[in-house]
């Protein structure tokens, strides 16, 4: 409990100090001179802050979901999840896909469209194999008997992941449009795809965070720091 307590202040931190740069607690009705913030082209500030806001829901939502799995494993009947190697191979693929769109986001800010269309080919394919290894998981777990019903742990993760293939596609079509919207340069290109990046690494780390709860890795850490501070 206490290490999704940590998440979800660590998501809380991280998205209202990004929101207060972004200029959110500005107060342009108390200024007397000349307004020195300008808006940058096609409202960027805006949008991340609509992003932080974003994560910061987000966040809330897959840590409410650790919660009750860390509380539910208290039960007699909770069974350790025994997950299927495709889940580490999908896990594998959203490393490279976020690593991908960081580097998607360097290229185009140094004004290389050929890198930038390279490293969005890779993440967008990286992207497409998460989604396949996470069906083939649940297709695995049907098969080795953990259905959706079968144990509590199986329904949570069917749940949970669900939740996150939610989030992947959304990110997906994000992507696209800002594909399909800056399609002139790299340069206009460089502040969405930064942000689609951004996005794309909370769902690597929700994701993590997510796996280590469902599998006990995350209990036997907080057990582990309980035992070395005590």
């Amino acid at each position: 409990m206490s290490i999704v307590l940590g998440f979800v202040a660590l998501v809380a931190v991280v998205a209202l100090t990004w929101l207060w740069k972004q200029g959110v607690a500005d107060r342009p009705w108390l200024e007397t001179g000349a307004v020195t913030r300008i808006p940058s082209p096609g409202g960027q500030p805006t949008g991340r802050a609509g992003l932080g806001i974003f994560l910061i829901v987000a966040g809330g939502l897959f840590a409410l979901s650790g919660s009750a799995v860390s509380m539910r494993m208290g039960y007699a009947d909770w069974f350790e999840m025994r997950l299927p190697g495709v889940v580490w191979i999908g896990l594998a693929l959203l490393v490279l896909s976020s690593l991908a769109l960081q580097a998607a986001s360097f290229a185009a800010r140094r004004g290389d469209a050929r890198g930038l269309a390279r490293w969005l080919g890779a993440g967008t394919v990286a992207m497409a194999g998460f989604l396949v290894a996470q069906g083939l998981a649940w297709v695995r777990l049907a098969e080795s008997g953990q259905s959706l019903a079968a144990t509590p742990g199986a329904s949570f993760f069917y749940l949970i992941s669900g939740l996150h293939v939610l989030h992947v596609l959304g990110g997906l079509a994000a992507l696209a449009r800002v594909a399909a919207r800056h399609g002139r340069g790299p340069a206009e290109a460089a502040p969405a795809i930064g942000l689609c990046a951004i996005y794309w690494h909370f769902l690597l780390i929700v994701w993590i965070a997510m796996l280590a709860i469902l599998t006990g890795w995350a209990a036997d850490a907080a057990a582990l720091c309980r035992a070395i501070l005590s």
